[in-house]
């Protein structure tokens, strides 16, 4: 089976056929940059860098686009609450932005490109809709005529009688009762200045582009007319992703991407995440918060479902992760923690570990599974699945050559399952570097001690103590086993 996804525009699973062999040009809508990025947002960049890696591993080189918008009502309101300027806002939550991503191991786009970088190929097109009677100035904005393109509504699959002007709260400020527009769904293109905001010069007024013509703009000036993938959050199809294709493909009578994909939304507790409701997290507060799950968890968390699919985030699921990663994390640092006593040369190598300088069966039964489950429509619940099957056999082998200070398992297809499982997980972003070893918890001596005190304990019939020992171990990840004579076996759980 060959890489199919699920295309938006169509409404149905298709076959991935890029526009050029090999190459895979992507554009993903970016933040506005006003505050910091919340968990929907975590979601959506997770999702779309995970996308990417696995175009990368497939063999394409991948042309990744994300842009900022760095004009905005909401930037311009931030900007008067603090007393500060646009672009002093908009540069404080660009860098702050960068730090949450990578934070969650998601790789740099190619070009970040910002709106205000973009003023001019914005003009280019508003003049071009102009010049074609599919735009028209009014009192210093400019609209889009939606009347005039027959095939508005065919991404959401609406209707202009069904429509509602201003969806996704984006009303717009300049004409909030429609008296510009010459049809209540015509959506702005440009903005007449206001009176103490940022403006530039344009032949039909001093003023500043409107939200969706920037992403046209862009896509056209870093990508061209035509690209293979366009993603965001479901929340754009309509209007944003929308009016994207009305205003490009009237302007240049070509598609603006071939495939549209959509993630789902994040709900918590079952409900929509929204600042009104007092529900809304930032990605730093729930990173920084006290006993915070590891980056690597709430990345499982996120490609636990699938990425069309709602995602519940709750304080149980977030926990369930981690106890995930855990496990992947051990089955991660297998080579580390043992890769020396099976007789591996190479682990004082600085390329030890590196996925990039390690080779894999791509025809094992592992890899053929996890891509398969990839190549439907992205299914990272089915290829998380493969992985830790490789883990869990990885850690049982860790607990046996603990134990009993060897293995009957030839050490070379150790090696081979470790290599297949950190390339594979590499692919979804899931990294666990050498340092991580400490956090596995409690190291095999501490643990013999631990097991020392508590036959002590048994031994001066303080019982007590032995089952607190024991407890002990236990909500560290440590099973014991009393064999007859006194015996402890013991093994990570």
């Amino acid at each position: 089976m060959s890489l199919e996804l699920y295309n938006s525009l169509t409404r149905r699973q298709e076959p991935f056929q890029p526009l050029k062999p090999d190459q895979v040009s992507m554009y993903c809508c970016g933040v506005t940059v006003y505050d910091y990025c919340h968990l929907g947002h975590a979601r959506s960049y997770i999702v779309w860098d995970t996308v990417r890696r696995y175009l990368i591993w497939l063999g394409y080189a991948v042309n990744y686009v994300q842009n900022f918008t760095d004009i905005d009502d909401k930037i311009l309101k931030r900007a008067q609450e603090q007393q500060s300027t646009m672009q002093e806002v908009a540069e404080r939550n660009i860098a702050t932005y960068f730090e949450d991503m990578r934070r969650l191991n998601i790789l740099d786009a190619v070009e970040y490109p910002r709106a205000t970088e973009h003023i001019a190929e914005i003009q280019q097109i508003i003049g071009a809709l102009i010049d074609s009677d599919q735009a028209y100035a009014a009192g210093g904005d400019v609209y889009y005529r939606v009347q005039r393109f027959p095939s508005y509504g065919k991404l959401s699959g609406r209707k202009l009688d069904q429509m509602q002007a201003g969806a996704s709260g984006r009303v717009d400020p300049e004409d909030p009762t429609g008296q510009r527009k010459q049809y209540p769904f015509d959506f702005a293109l440009w903005k007449a200045a206001k009176p103490g905001e940022p403006a530039w010069d344009s032949p039909w007024g001093a003023g500043r582009p409107g939200w969706h013509i920037e992403c046209s703009a862009m896509i056209r000036a870093r990508l061209g007319e035509t690209i293979d993938i366009h993603t965001g959050g479901s929340d754009l199809v309509f209007p944003h992703h929308e009016n994207e294709i009305a205003q490009s493909e009237a302007a240049t009578h070509r598609p603006l991407a071939n495939y549209w994909l959509h993630n789902g939304m994040v709900n918590v507790e079952g409900t929509k995440m929204s600042k009104s409701l007092g529900n809304f997290t930032t990605i730093r507060d729930l990173l920084d918060a006290k006993n915070a799950p590891d980056p690597m968890a709430v990345r499982l968390f996120v490609l636990q479902a699938h990425y069309r699919k709602p995602l519940d985030f709750t304080q149980e699921s977030m926990t369930a992760a981690q106890n995930s990663w855990d496990t992947l994390k051990e089955g991660l640092l297998f080579g580390y923690r043992f890769g020396e006593s099976l007789g591996w040369t190479d682990t004082a190598d600085s390329s030890f570990g590196q996925a990039d300088s390690m080779r894999i069966d791509g025809d094992s039964t592992a890899v053929d599974q996890f891509r398969d489950a990839m190549n439907d429509d992205i299914n990272s619940p089915g290829a998380l699945a493969v992985l830790f099957e490789l883990a869990k056999d990885l850690r049982r082998e860790g607990n046996i050559i603990t134990h009993e200070h060897q293995t009957a398992t030839d050490p070379q297809a150790l090696r081979q399952q470790w290599q297949t499982l950190t390339v594979l997980a590499q692919v979804l972003g899931l990294e666990a570097k050498p340092e991580a070893e400490a956090e596995l918890g409690l190291s095999d001596a501490e643990i013999a001690a631990k097991i020392a005190q508590r036959k002590a304990a048994k031994q001066a019939k303080n019982f007590a103590e032995s089952d607190r020992i024991r407890d002990e171990l236990k909500a560290a990840g440590v099973l014991l086993i009393d064999k007859p004579g006194g015996l402890v076996e013991w093994h990570r759980g």
